[in-house]
């Protein structure tokens, strides 16, 4: 599993890659101090070309820098036919796709982005 989270230490983002699946886990505080580490996941999950499995069961706080790092995720795979799933995201997280209006674009996995799809939120 690598750290991407160098510096701060409020928040992190693991990326772990598996034969079957590459997983992003989230947890703490996610917000603009993690903004390098958030571009370099998605370079790193981008270039296995596997499903991706995102875990944000642990995150506690999230801003935009979070959400627009989910919602990259999940556009860009699906542009690569890559299937990214948001795995049983935290109340913090739930609501503030909610709130952005972007949720529906994590309900099905198998659909592309574009036509608002993603795993279930």
């Amino acid at each position: 599993m690598k750290d991407l989270n160098q510096l701060s230490g409020a928040g992190s983002i693991l990326v772990e890659e598996r034969t079957e699946a590459t997983v992003v886990k989230m947890s703490g505080e996610i917000d603009i101090s993690l903004r390098s580490q958030t571009g370099a996941a998605l370079r790193q999950v981008l270039d296995r070309s596997r499903p991706v499995v995102v875990d944000t069961s642990g995150v506690t706080f999230m801003d935009s820098t979070g959400a627009a790092f989910l919602a990259q995720l999940r556009m860009f795979g699906s542009e690569d036919g890559i299937c990214v799933s948001l795995a049983e995201p935290s109340a913090v997280v739930r609501n503030l796709l909610e709130m952005l209006g972007v949720d529906a674009m994590f309900r099905d996995p198998m659909r592309p982005a574009a036509a608002g799809a993603g795993p279930a939120v």
